[in-house]
């Protein structure tokens, strides 16, 4: 095969990534919101996030993905900059730019729901956090159960911190959690995984445990019912979108400075609350 003929087959056979509609519009608003660099910012830490994320690396924090209050107030005075009083095209200028403000919030407050359905990332866990996290471990082994697609433990793993990542994978048919696993997972229940290795770790991590399902309540009983002196640091929303009403009913929660000092790296960017909890 001649030169240019390998070079014409390898450019004909070069595939182009598809890029989610999600992040396409996103990208669309970036272009059109260009003069407005509290939106962009907004945008490119999205986009940034997106980037790791399909790289299977962990991205940074996120800032609140809101629009400032006085967006419109921001639009009207460059407008005005830019054009007369009554110029058609500032008027047209305008109308698009304010119209396509509600669909932007909503875009920009939908990022969650991306995550879960692009990547089965459902708790947003960032490179800054799991760092902070493994140094709460202080070199004390843990088991994570329901480990999803392992994003904390690779995390934990990339601090040098001694994590067993399990998961019953029984959600593979319904998402994509599980199915694009970023470190070993090894498949077993939390319960199973609780039996197998409560006598090798310090800590049992649980991160957003369905909510309305028992399996946290289970859980639960089964450490307190055991001599094992293992600690349950549970990731998740108190009597919101995670765990199981009986869970929060009946959980203990110990309050320590390291865990007070954890909480602050955790990252938060939406109308979700989640946190770091001990519970006993």
């Amino acid at each position: 095969m001649k030169r240019k003929q390998l070079k014409k087959f390898k450019k004909r056979g070069k595939v182009t990534p598809v890029v989610p509609a999600y992040i396409k519009q996103l990208k669309d608003y970036e272009t059109e919101y260009q003069d407005y660099p509290a939106v962009t910012y907004l945008i490119k830490q999205i986009l940034l996030a997106d980037q790791f994320l399909a790289k299977q690396q962990l991205p940074q924090n996120l800032p609140d993905l809101e629009l400032p209050d006085d967006i419109q107030d921001q639009i009207y005075r460059k407008i005005n900059e830019k054009y007369d009083m009554g110029d058609p095209k500032g008027d047209e200028l305008w109308e698009k730019l304010s119209s396509d403000l509600p669909e932007l919030d909503r875009k920009l407050r939908s990022f969650r729901d991306y995550l879960e359905e692009q990547y089965g990332m459902w708790a947003y866990i960032s490179s800054g956090f799991t760092a902070e996290l493994a140094k709460f471990l202080n070199g004390r082994p843990a088991l994570e159960v329901m480990a999803g697609n392992g994003y904390i433990s690779q995390g934990l793993q990339n601090n040098h911190a001694q994590i067993i990542a399990t998961d019953s994978l029984t959600w593979t048919h319904e998402n994509q959690t599980g199915k694009q696993t970023v470190v070993p997972v090894e498949q077993l229940t939390a319960l199973e995984a609780y039996e197998k290795y409560k006598d090798q770790v310090d800590f049992i991590i649980m991160c957003w445990s369905p909510d309305g399902l028992p399996i946290d309540m289970e859980l639960l009983n089964s450490i307190r019912n055991d001599d094992y002196p293992v600690q349950l640091l549970v990731i998740g929303e108190q009597n919101g979108a995670t765990n199981s009403p009986e869970f929060w009913q009946t959980a203990k929660f110990v309050t320590t400075d390291d865990l007070t000092e954890l909480n602050q790296f955790y990252p938060h960017f939406d109308l979700i609350k989640d946190q770091v909890y001990l519970v006993k």
